[in-house]
């Protein structure tokens, strides 16, 4: 049972994101109007906008569960070992991407880089810190030190990089797939595809994905938009720790087990477009992996896929 809370609890957090990315997408067709100092107006209407989203988020996450379950004194819950850490390099993106898109609104607003990068690393941290505490009081869930160290990780993989080079050549990553296993428990893997893409840790990847333009000259004939991508996935898992079987013992026979992607991508932003729609669009959608052929490794098989997603 709480797997399933907590699962259905990281919904909410896949919501508020997906939520973000749109933001993203408004913020980078103005990047072209950004103000050379500080707009005021501007930045008093993303830090209330921000506050006033992270308040109504909370307060409906409350109303939604929390509210249902009895409290308790404050206490943490080792859950390190479930789901082969996908659920930790989940964290990690969305960690990423709530520092990285918080940054680019608050470069929107004309404010000083650093200070994007630290208000924008910090804002991603602290939203993520608030659930993880919350987490903390209540005797379904528990404060988590290896989500929180997962958190710190995806905002630390964003503010050195920013810092480094003032642009992200590594970036997080993620692609889905339909595992063929969430009918073994679709209450808890999903009932249909939009719930298994946010359900379903057999199907997700997580990727590491590099620009090799941005590490070479600038004379450099090599495509800009080329990345090369090492991800990361599992499979065979019906529950966190071991495989729970309801009315069907043959999930017993699945192998758990880590899966590691060598492939191409494609940074969708260093793509020149004349259009600011088609840029905004490829902007907004620039955390998904594009489909390329893939070596997959894993102990069960090694293959080539074709085209993998």
């Amino acid at each position: 049972m709480k797997l399933y809370l907590k699962m259905r609890k990281k919904l909410f957090f896949v919501f508020s994101l997906c939520f973000l990315f749109q933001n993203n997408g408004i913020s980078n067709s103005y990047r072209l109007i950004q103000p050379d100092t500080l707009n005021k107006k501007r930045l008093v209407l993303v830090s209330s906008s921000k506050i006033a989203l992270a308040s109504t988020s909370f307060i409906v996450l409350n109303e939604l569960w929390y509210s249902k379950y009895p409290k308790t004194k404050f206490h943490t819950f080792n859950d390190s070992k479930e789901w082969l850490q996908m659920d930790k390099v989940g964290h990690s993106t969305t960690s990423y991407y709530l520092g990285y898109l918080s940054y680019e609104i608050f470069k929107w607003t004309g404010l000083e880089n650093k200070k994007s990068i630290l208000i924008g690393g910090a804002t991603g941290l602290m939203y993520m810190s608030v659930l993880e505490f919350m987490d903390g009081f209540f005797d379904e869930w528990g404060f988590s030190i290896t989500d929180m160290s997962s958190n710190f990780a995806g905002t630390g993989l964003f503010v050195a990089q920013q810092f480094l080079w003032d642009e992200q050549r590594i970036k997080l990553k993620f692609s889905f797939h339909q595992s063929g296993l969430a009918h073994y428990r679709p209450e808890l893997l999903g009932d249909n595809l939009n719930e298994q893409i946010l359900k379903d840790y057999n199907g997700q990847t997580y990727w590491l994905s590099t620009n090799i333009y941005s590490f070479l000259k600038k004379e450099s004939k090599f495509p800009k938009w080329l990345n090369v991508a090492l991800g990361y996935g599992a499979n065979g898992m019906t529950g966190g720790q071991q495989n729970i079987c309801i009315g069907n013992p043959d999930c017993l026979e699945l192998k758990r087990e880590r899966q590691f992607y060598l492939s191409l991508d494609a940074d969708l932003t260093k793509i020149k477009f004349k259009s600011k729609i088609i840029k905004s669009i490829f902007g907004t959608f620039g955390f998904i992996k594009i489909p390329f052929p893939t070596l997959k490794l894993s102990k069960s098989a090694s293959k080539i896929r074709w085209l993998y997603f």
